[in-house]
């Protein structure tokens, strides 16, 4: 079996490492890993080979050194640009995403609604798409959008909550979804619980510290979680929590504790009235309010992970607190004698100082006999490339002492798939962390990390029942025949939450990772090396919260009507054809920005991170034949040279000429251009046509009959944070900086897109990401999110009138001359000879991060980042 020369991508790239949406990572903190792509991997290599492999990093991505030494470093970087574009130059306000979605559902409303086409099973190992960059046959099965909670209970009722759709629920024991919070103004999850009343109790706002995280609007609680949806008027307390992250969600002694990005929080379960309590924030200055909120560094003053209630004594809790990279403040907290005391000494083998103490999840036997904990450590996080994993612990009580019961290189023994130095289980405990105790056995646990282990013995043993992928066991075959061999199911990787319930009488468990939701019987089957036979996935196609980062449309040459592609946090990218039941995976990673060809739908570019641009030209169908025969590889990596030396965003800009889909465009530090349209073949056929200068990007690119614009940022965060626009002609003449006047008619901050008039290409719209002055403390923050050029980019007016101060992430021109936007909570429209803007439809409060036109003009499509992609007539925006 001859190995070919052309390679894939294996692990995904997580879009993450800031704190949320809201907030801009300060200089040096954000030292996180973020989840390795390891680089090009030959799908044919033997397995001694393949696993030998498993651990190299993509040239891309390479330190200095070229051996990988700085890609953290590199990786945390690139995935903070998702939160720097809406934060820069400075910090947002509490309350900004709340206004602008007041504002939003003010407006007036356009005719017509969203239908939503990506409403159907995408199933990651669909055997028509084994081209050389898939990922199929890697066992995820059928996946959706990241869930960042999950609650479950005996009556067969589960509750997925996802990172940015909101919240599902299912009376079927998983399947069959329902959305139960679309009329929230905040779509995030971050905790979901049961209390002993039956209650379910929702924590807005994604705290797993990623960079495509948004803030909350606060606590809700259902009291009947059976039928009812939450509402505004379900919230718990008052605005106290309104733009922070909840981690957790824990119950005792009368109360609800919550923490959160701004401390550890309580409120009496009674009743839903009453202002929430602060309990303890570390560093109180840094807070609303306080003589330092305006800090760069506020955001990761008071980040609170865990709550360990004593079964025994509700007055006894202990507070697990700290940013994950560490600071001063990092440890475990109690009361003593009424104040909060860092506790130093007594827990055993579970570290008490500030270096050693980052994220922690805690869990309890329903019979109080046992307490677990996983601690992630920020010492090993900052020096040690394979795990930022600390450990896992038993204890009687939560006050300790504690015993190790595991370590990373333990769990990588235990028939993990992650066993190569420079990723090894735990390498982002981070951001992967869940426990859970079986109800009815203290000494068996649910534990995840990237994978999904379980212990039967309270932590003597333990197996890996969820290992992050099939690819390198023995049982695992690329056979088009069969969906991952002779293995079984997998779940996908990167587990958020998790919980035990009932269906029908038997116990399941449930897991929520950035592939959606997966469940198990409590005491399932495994096989010889412990991987579980019995996983199902839940993705049904009835749940779709899918993180669309991009949309391209093209007409469907084989069997009509359209095919619509688009990127993906963490799942690749999608491809849809008109007579699909089942949407297929043809490309793996991350999925940045798109381009498909108009006139042919198979004709495909996607960006992996960085400008790592792929290109296919038969949709990438492929039934794994390239792995014996190289020739047979159908897609092709593209790349030009600013992904080799990482100078381009995370999610890097890409577009065609308007007038020319031969003609492409793509912005890293340079403008390049290639003039082979799909059929190009190598990364050395760009031209860079325009330096935009060391220490700059491109945000955004466009082009129209050869004239080409180019925003770009430099530095792009909030330390120093500049912008600019840069216009010439694509044959590499006539290139100039434009002098964006002092006045700041142009806002300094992220322009984030561009739309060309197709009649004219002088004739040009900007949108302006971010918040506006009045919510951004930062130089040169200004006013409006849409401006309008005539003369080429000279002189630009502010057109945004009456639309809501909200971050704005594309544009797009309609065929009848009207002009669509996509804003972080929805579309918004301004009728052609009209100055006033209109909501479109109504889309539950979901970032629309792309908008592209159908072929033929007729429909808008929208690619939001949690909800799919959604479609409506152009005429009915009119």
């Amino acid at each position: 079996m001859s190995a070919p020369t052309r390679k894939r991508r294996w692990l995904t790239i997580c879009a993450v490492t800031a704190s949320a949406a809201l907030v801009a990572t300060p200089s040096g903190a954000a030292s996180g890993k973020s989840k390795s792509p390891f680089g090009a991997r030959a799908l044919a290599q033997l397995a001694a080979e393949r696993e030998k492999s498993v651990g190299a990093v993509s040239p891309h991505l390479k330190g200095e050194d070229g051996d990988g030494g700085n890609e953290a470093d590199e990786i945390a970087e690139g995935a903070d640009q998702y939160a720097e574009a809406r934060t820069s130059p400075g910090i947002v306000a509490p309350g900004a995403y709340g206004a602008a979605w007041t504002s939003l559902t003010n407006l007036r409303s356009t005719g017509g609604s969203w239908r939503n086409v990506t409403d159907l099973p995408y199933n990651s190992d669909d055997s028509r798409y084994r081209d050389i960059d898939s990922n199929s046959s890697g066992g995820s099965g059928n996946v959706t959008g990241r869930m960042a909670a999950i609650a479950a209970d005996d009556d067969g009722y589960v509750y997925a909550g996802s990172a940015g759709g909101g919240v599902w629920r299912s009376k079927r024991g998983g399947g069959h979804w329902q959305p139960i919070s679309d009329k929230l103004s905040s779509q995030s999850t971050g905790a979901l619980a049961t209390d002993g009343g039956g209650r379910l109790w929702l924590g807005t706002g994604e705290a797993t510290t990623n960079a495509d995280a948004y803030l909350g609007s606060g606590v809700y609680v259902l009291s009947d979680p059976h039928h009812g949806t939450f509402s505004r008027r379900s919230r718990v307390g008052g605005a106290e929590l309104e733009s922070t992250t909840i981690h957790e969600l824990r119950f005792g002694g009368g109360k609800v504790w919550a923490a959160t990005s701004e401390g550890v929080w309580s409120h009496s379960t009674k009743t839903l009235k009453g202002a929430w309590k602060l309990e303890f924030a570390p560093n109180p200055d840094y807070l609303p309010g306080g003589s330092k909120a305006t800090d760069d560094s506020a955001a990761y003053k008071n980040i609170a992970n865990d709550i360990a209630i004593d079964p025994k004594d509700p007055s006894r809790v202990i507070l697990a607190v700290g940013w994950r990279s560490g600071d001063d403040y990092n440890g475990f907290y109690t009361k003593v004698g009424g104040a909060w005391t860092r506790i130093s000494s007594g827990f055993g083998d579970l570290p008490t100082d500030a270096d050693n103490v980052g994220n922690v999840t805690f869990a309890r036997s329903a019979d109080g006999s046992r307490y677990y904990a996983i601690d992630q450590s920020p010492e090993q996080l900052n020096t040690n490339p394979d795990s930022g994993l600390e450990g896992i612990y038993s204890a009687a009580s939560p006050f300790g002492p504690w015993t190790k019961i595991a370590d990373y290189k333990g769990l990588a023994a235990d028939g993990s798939a992650l066993t190569t130095s420079g990723y090894m289980p735990g390498v982002q405990a981070w951001y992967n962390q869940f426990l859970a105790v079986d109800p009815s056995d203290p000494k068996h646990v649910y534990a995840g990390l990237e994978e999904v282990y379980e212990t039967k013995d309270g932590g003597s043993t333990w197996s890996t029942v969820g290992p992050y992928w099939n690819f390198t066991f023995p049982c695992w075959s690329i056979d088009p025949a069969k969906q991952t061999g002779d293995c079984n199911q997998t779940t996908h990787s990167d587990q958020h939450g998790v919980a035990i319930g009932s269906y029908h009488g038997k116990s399941f468990v449930y897991v929520g990772n950035d592939g959606g939701v997966y469940k198990r019987p409590v005491n399932g089957s495994q096989d010889a090396s412990g991987h579980a036979t019995d996983w199902t996935s839940l993705n049904d196609g009835t749940i779709d919260t899918l993180q669309y980062y991009s949309v391209g449309v093209g007409k469907d040459l084989t069997y009509g009507g359209v095919s619509v592609t688009g990127g993906l946090q963490d799942n690749g990218q999608s491809v849809l054809r008109s007579n699909d039941k089942v949407m297929g995976s043809n490309f793996g990673g991350d999925g940045g920005d798109t381009l498909t060809d108009p006139a042919n739908g198979c004709n495909i570019a996607e960006e992996y991170v960085y400008l790592a641009i792929q290109v296919t030209q038969n949709c990438a169908v492929n039934d794994g034949s390239w792995t014996t025969d190289a020739t047979k590889a159908t897609s092709y990596n593209v790349a030009p040279a600013d992904n080799a030396t990482s100078e381009a965003r995370f999610i890097a800009p890409l577009a065609t000429d308007a007038k020319d889909s031969n003609t492409w465009i793509a912005g890293g530090r340079h403008v390049w251009v290639q003039t082979h349209g799909y059929a190009i073949r190598s990364g050395s056929e760009w031209k860079s046509v325009y330096d935009l200068g060391a220490g700059r990007t491109a945000t955004a690119v466009a082009a129209s009959g050869g004239k080409v614009y180019a925003a770009w940022c430099g530095p792009c965060n909030n330390q120093g944070f500049a912008r600019g626009i840069s216009v010439g002609n694509a044959d590499g003449t006539g290139w100039h900086d434009i002098t964006l006047p002092a006045d700041g008619t142009v806002p300094n901050r992220y322009l984030s897109g561009f739309a060309v008039d197709p009649k004219n290409a002088d004739h040009v719209f900007l949108a302006v990401n971010g918040f506006s002055r009045h919510w951004t403390e930062g130089p040169g923050a200004g006013v409006g999110h849409v401006f309008e050029s005539t003369d080429g980019g000279t002189t630009w007016k502010d057109v945004s009138a009456n639309l809501p101060d909200v971050p704005t992430n594309s544009a797009v021109v309609t065929p009848n001359g009207g002009l669509a936007v996509a804003t972080d909570l929805g579309v918004v429209y301004r009728a052609p000879g009209h100055t006033k803007w209109q909501r479109v439809g109504s889309l539950p409060a979901v970032a629309v991060l792309q908008l592209k036109m159908s072929p033929d003009g007729s429909t808008l499509y929208a690619a939001t980042h949690g909800r799919g992609i959604y479609t409506i007539k152009v005429r009915d925006c009119d």
